[in-house]
C-alpha cells in the first residue's frame, strides 16, 4: 500500500491528462492548492525502454514539494513493464499507475490503454509484471465500467485480484468516452466488490466532478475513498483549496504559467527545438479565460501569442482597460 495507507480520507487527486498535468501544471496547484496526490502525465513504457527515453523523460519531471506523486504509464507488454520499474523507482516517484482506459486510436492500436479492456489476462500479467518491476512501490490502476458495456462484474474483481493499492474508476465506459453523464449510481457497486476482493485497496471515482464541494459530496454518497478530478481543474489551480479566485488573480495566474512553462521546457538547442512548444499553452488559456465580460475577445488574442511576453502584455492591457471601465 505504501504512502496510500496514510492518506486522510476523502483522497483527492489531479487526474492524468496528457499535455497538460506537466510540471509546470502541477506547480501552479503546489502553489495554490494542492491535490492530496499528484499524478504526471501519462507516459509509454515502450518509449522509456527505447533510445528515445530523453526525449519523454521531461513527462515525468516533478518538484520535491509534489510529494507523494505517482506515475502513470501505459503499454500492452509484461515484460517491459517489468523491464520499467527499476527507473520509476530510480526516479523518486511514491507509486506508479497504469492507464487501462484511455480510448486515444494511437494508444488503443498499441492494445494498451482501454484495449486492455479487451484481454483480462493480459492486463492482469501487466500488473503482476509491473509489481514484480517495481518492488514495495505501491502500483494502481485507472480505467472505465468497460468497453462497449458495463462491464464491472468481470472486469473490477479481476483488477482488484492482483493485490493493487488504489483503483480509479472513470464512471463512462470507453464507448461513451465523455459524452454522457458519468454513472455515479455505480459507484456504490464497485464499492462492494471492493469489501469482498480487495479490502486494502482504495477506490476512487471520476467523471463530472465539476467543484470540490462536488467531489465530497460524490464521494460521501458513493462510499468512495476519495475522487479524481480532471476537466474540472483546467483554468483552476485553486480547485484543491475550495476557493474561487478574484478575476485579476486569475489571469495573473495565467501569465506565471506561461511564464514558467515558456522557462522549463526551453531548449538549448533554440525556440525551434522546445522540449514543449508554447502551442500547449493555449489549451490552459481557453480555460483560464471563461465566465466574464470580454473573454471572447482576450481568448482570441491570446491564441495568437507566440511566447509569454506576448500573453503578458495582453492581459496587463485588459486589466488596465477593466478597471477603467
Amino acid at each position: 500500500m505504501g504512502f496510500w495507507e496514510k492518506l486522510k480520507k476523502p483522497v483527492f487527486v489531479n487526474a492524468p491528462m496528457a499535455n497538460v498535468t506537466d510540471a509546470v501544471f502541477r506547480r501552479m496547484f503546489a502553489e495554490c492548492g494542492r491535490p492530496d496526490v499528484f499524478w504526471t502525465e501519462f507516459v509509454s513504457v515502450e518509449g522509456l525502454l527505447s533510445k528515445g527515453r530523453g526525449k519523454l523523460l521531461p513527462d515525468l519531471w516533478f518538484e520535491k514539494d509534489e510529494h507523494p506523486i505517482v506515475a502513470q504509464i501505459f503499454g500492452a507488454k509484461p515484460e517491459q513493464f517489468e523491464a520499467v520499474g527499476p527507473l520509476i523507482r530510480e526516479l523518486g516517484f511514491d507509486g506508479v499507475d497504469i492507464n487501462m482506459g484511455c480510448p486515444d486510436k494511437d494508444v488503443e492500436k498499441q492494445g494498451a490503454g482501454a484495449a486492455l479492456m479487451k484481454d483480462i489476462k493480459l492486463a492482469r500479467e501487466i500488473i503482476h509484471a509491473l509489481r514484480m518491476g517495481v518492488g514495495d512501490l505501491p502500483v494502481s490502476v485507472k480505467t472505465r465500467i468497460g468497453y462497449t458495456k458495463n462491464e464491472i462484474a468481470e472486469w473490477v474483481p479481476a483488477l482488484l485480484g492482483e493485490d493493487i493499492a488504489a483503483l480509479t474508476v472513470h464512471l463512462r465506459t470507453r464507448a461513451e468516452m465523455s459524452d454522457t453523464a458519468a454513472h455515479w449510481e455505480l459507484a456504490p457497486g464497485i464499492v462492494a466488490l471492493r469489501d469482498r476482493y480487495a479490502p486494502q485497496t482504495l477506490i476512487l471515482g471520476n467523471g463530472d466532478v465539476d467543484s470540490l464541494a462536488d467531489a465530497r459530496s460524490r464521494v460521501e454518497a458513493s462510499g468512495m475513498d476519495g475522487a479524481m478530478i480532471g476537466r474540472g481543474i483546467f483554468g483552476n489551480p485553486w480547485f484543491f483549496s475550495g476557493r474561487t479566485p478574484l478575476l485579476r488573480e486569475k489571469l495573473e495566474r495565467m501569465v506565471r504559467h506561461a511564464e514558467l512553462f515558456e522557462k522549463t521546457y526551453k531548449s538549448d538547442a533554440g525556440p525551434r527545438e522546445r522540449i514543449k512548444n508554447f502551442d500547449v499553452m493555449k489549451k490552459h488559456f481557453k480555460a483560464y479565460v471563461t465566465g466574464f465580460d470580454g473573454a471572447k475577445e482576450l481568448r482570441m488574442e491570446l491564441m495568437g501569442t507566440k511566447n509569454a511576453a506576448e500573453v503578458k502584455k495582453i492581459v496587463e492591457k485588459f486589466l488596465v482597460n477593466a478597471s477603467e471601465e
